[in-house]
């Protein structure tokens, strides 16, 4: 629960006293002073199971606290504020692509936008926050190091000073820290034998993305973006960016890229996308991609991912079905969205070989990688 409350005497001894009359009991408090004078009081409460919301408002509401806000807590919350927020700053430190993650399980429910210093056209968006960040009731504005702007806007509930104080202070931990990744790799062999690997990468690796562009087909390009082929370039540095998402990259031992996975944080939602090399598909590669993907969005505390592809793309919508989780379908002329909603998966139940084998750029099912197991990540 929170409540804005006057900078006064007994004032939150006021408030103290309903919740007790009431049967709650207060588990922490934190307070937020505001700049005009008056406090915002943070509350995390066990209450009676029969005590409605709307009666606790209105008694809190009687002891002199307006703008009252509740939402039903999770054990999350019963982390102390500097464990968490510590917590969050290693994730940080250790992952630019966990900044906006960071950034909202710093703040709770809110949509993070990043604003690129040009459009995708070369041209300046003109939109460049100032160093100190600006703070405006339900939005702030913090300068991203990569160029460009930190949206975050949170319409159901003003932002405090001491929230934009700490949002302002992991923005700039990242600033200092500098692009980097996980080092960390994977080496798979395919069914004929061959070793490829699987790591995260950025745009640091812009290079060699591009250069497998240069290696695909224009249909392969087009199932990906769905738009003129010339374009696809193009998206690239926006789709490296940590701001948006993470992406995975397969890797020969040679070096070079024969696909890329993306998982793409759009507002409140969550897209993942794939585009395989041609004479790297049907191998099981798009499949071993996507698994990925989906158990980053599961770590990420995703409710769902979705695709966007072409209807014709059964290659796509058979490497969704493999996942064995709740499909829902939209079509429009054409275009097909698919979401997965990512509930847990029963206890001991795996992936078939025929689920693990199948290639997202494929329309025809392929051998599956050694063992038949599941996407390696599946929590």
């Amino acid at each position: 629960m929170r409540t804005t409350v006057r900078d006064t005497p007994g004032s939150l001894a006021a408030l103290c006293t309903v919740l007790a009359r009431h049967g709650v009991d207060i588990l922490t408090l934190q307070t937020h002073p505001l700049a005009e004078g008056g406090t915002v009081d943070e509350f995390l409460l066990r209450a009676p199971a029969g005590l409605q919301p709307g009666v606790l408002t209105g008694e809190i509401a009687a002891a002199g606290g307006t703008d009252t806000w509740t939402e039903r807590a999770d054990a999350h919350d019963l982390v102390d504020t500097p464990t968490r927020v510590l917590g969050l700053a290693t994730r940080t430190a250790l992952d630019a692509a966990e900044l906006p993650l960071a950034l909202r399980q710093l703040l709770g429910r809110c949509t993070i936008r990043s604003v690129p210093p040009v459009s995708l056209s070369g041209r300046p968006t003109g939109d460049q926050a100032p160093v100190e960040g600006v703070l405006e009731e339900t939005a702030m504005r913090l300068r991203d190091p990569n160029g460009g702007t930190l949206v975050i806007e949170r319409p159901y509930l003003p932002f405090t000073p001491t929230e934009f104080a700490r949002a302002r202070a992991l923005v700039e931990l990242d600033a200092r820290l500098g692009p980097r990744l996980p080092r960390g790799r994977d080496v798979l062999t395919l069914p004929e034998g061959n070793d490829i690997a699987v790591r995260r990468a950025d745009q640091r690796d812009l290079p060699a993305a591009r250069a497998m562009h240069d290696r695909c087909s224009e249909r392969t390009l087009a199932l990906r973006y769905h738009g003129p082929v010339g374009d696809a370039d193009r998206y690239l540095d926006h789709l490296l960016s940590p701001r948006f998402g993470r992406t995975l990259a397969v890797q020969t031992a040679s070096g070079r890229f024969v696909a890329l996975g993306h998982l793409l944080w759009d507002g409140d939602e969550t897209e993942v996308a794939l585009m395989v090399e041609d004479d790297w598909q049907r191998r099981g590669i798009g499949s071993e991609l996507l698994g990925r993907l989906v158990a980053m969005a599961e770590e990420a505390g995703c409710d769902s991912v979705y695709a966007v592809t072409q209807s014709s793309n059964t290659g796509m919508v058979a490497a969704m079905r493999a996942l064995n989780l709740p499909l829902d379908y939209q079509i429009e002329e054409g275009t097909l969205v698919i979401t997965a909603r990512l509930t847990p998966r029963p206890a001991g139940a795996t992936a078939t070989e025929a689920d693990a084998g199948r290639d997202a750029d494929a329309a025809t099912p392929v051998r599956p990688l050694p063992g038949g197991r599941p996407p390696r990540g599946r929590r």
